[in-house]
């Protein structure tokens, strides 16, 4: 399998190489060549498979500059009921008539990016050393993949982490467990500024090739496609326990804010899996939803970006979405380089609404998209806690909403779970009075000392504590 850029580039590389690179040279995204492709033969010989070999079983379509026995010991090693609390590591129930929901919150972090953050770090690790190689991570977050991120990567030999965040825009438990992290291989780096001012930052840093070189930076935001890959997992997991069998569809509901989620449920939909509507719930940073409902794109600037009680989708500036736009426009390069390059970074949006293409956004490749507010997240926090005892976080809470705003007889409606709840506490607290519970091991961490450095909007500024702290 060889991986090619969004944007053009004519190199093509295999995974490993990726893997610890990041962005493409000339700024695009790594996708696969092609979607290898699932048929109903394979899907019934994964059906009852346990969640690590299934994950062994997808990976292996995509790499295979890895042994085999390695990746499967890799993907063993990941994903055990020690980490994941449970034998499905991914459990699915049912809601109400036709609506799951599906427990991706289970991992050390408490949120859904440790199902990819904990395979990310067994195979850096992996790979390094048999490269004898070291490596800097320059990440960016809105909240959970900055957490998800350290505790996968503390302790790990021969990598560093450098995690930027927006200065005061997380929740204080989300902060707590980052910056109370005392790991001399992991810095946290609050940003004056919003999430996409972070993002900014970690684009500008893959971009400066000779610094990148210099310092051997990597990324586990999901621009990297390892992260992503591992991602489409749980779509197989999630579709597997919601059907009886082969030839029924399922719709998912995700809440977006980067679209990496999201992303990965379009690549399992491209190799076969019956998927039949992708819903994309947003926040009031409804950039993803705008441009569903219409065809175009508008980024908004930092003074636009709202602070949400749904805060790790207070982005709006949805990196992955490059990635689905290069299959919406037949993979055309040129195109994608003259959308995002030309008029997204010329005039901060672009508009697809009289190109025959946007309509294939819903009729060829599923997706549907819905908005959610402040009132609207409680209303669902309390719904969900009366009528079937259940807590769930703000941004589960986007995705419940848009899940029965789109509901079709018959068809499963699997919502993806982002948090739990704890992670949000105080909106928790002004829906129903009171705290959700809290696992013992977080007990305090909001009191624990922090290790952080506040840092400008500004890319030297980062770069220069990246060079301190790597000399």
């Amino acid at each position: 399998m060889n991986y090619l850029s969004t944007r053009g580039h004519p190199d093509r590389k295999r995974f490993c190489e990726i893997l610890l690179e990041g962005l493409a040279p000339d700024g695009g995204l790594y996708l696969p060549d092609h979607y290898p492709q699932v048929d109903a033969a394979t899907l019934a010989k994964w059906r009852n498979l346990p969640y690590a070999e299934l994950a062994f079983e997808i990976l292996s379509l995509y790499i295979d500059d890895i042994p085999p026995a390695d990746l499967k010991a890799i993907c063993a090693k990941t994903y055990t009921p020690e980490v994941f609390g449970t034998e499905e590591i991914v459990p699915l129930r049912e809601l109400e008539d036709g609506v799951y929901l599906e427990a991706l919150s289970n991992g050390p972090t408490l949120a859904f990016k440790d199902m990819a953050m904990q395979l990310l770090g067994n195979l850096f690790e992996y790979e390094l050393a048999r490269r004898g190689a070291e490596l800097n991570i320059l990440g960016a977050t809105s909240g959970d993949t900055g957490s998800a991120a350290e505790y996968a990567m503390r302790g790990k030999k021969g990598v560093r982490v450098f995690m930027t965040s927006p200065d005061g825009r997380m929740s204080p438990f989300q902060q707590a467990q980052m910056f109370s992290l005392q790991d001399e291989n992991i810095h946290n780096i609050a940003i004056t500024g919003v999430f996409d001012d972070c993002q900014d930052i970690v684009k500008a840093v893959s971009n400066d090739l000779g610094f990148k070189r210099k310092y051997r930076i990597g990324t586990v935001n999901s621009i990297n496609w390892a992260r992503l890959l591992a991602q489409v997992v749980y779509y197989f997991a999630g579709y597997f326990q919601a059907t009886a069998s082969n030839d029924k569809p399922v719709s998912f509901t995700v809440p977006s804010g980067n679209f990496g989620n999201v992303c990965a449920g379009h690549v399992a939909r491209m190799m076969g899996l019956p998927i039949q509507t992708l819903v994309v719930a947003t926040n009031e940073n409804d950039v993803l939803d705008e441009f569903f409902r219409t065809g175009i794109y508008r980024v908004r600037a930092a003074a636009d970006t709202h602070e949400t009680s749904s805060p790790s989708m207070d982005i709006s500036k949805a990196s992955n979405f490059e990635r689905f736009v290069f299959d919406l426009v037949g993979r055309d390069a040129a195109r994608l380089r003259s959308l995002f390059v030309d008029e997204l970074g010329g005039q901060g949006r672009f508009d697809l609404s009289g190109d025959p293409a946007f309509r294939q956004a819903a009729e060829r490749f599923g997706f549907k998209s819905s908005r959610s507010t402040h009132a609207d997240r409680l209303a669902t926090i309390r719904d969900t806690d009366k009528r079937f005892a259940t807590l769930v976080d703000p941004h589960t809470a986007d995705g419940l909403k848009a899940a029965r705003e789109h509901l079709a007889p018959g068809v499963p409606m699997v919502v993806l779970e982002t948090a739990l709840p704890i992670k949000f506490a105080a909106t928790l607290v002004e829906a129903l009075g009171h705290e959700p519970a809290r696992p013992a091991r977080f007990e305090g961490i909001e009191a624990l000392p922090k290790r952080v450095v506040k840092l400008p909007s500004d890319v030297e500024a980062v770069k220069a504590y990246i060079a301190q702290n790597c000399d």
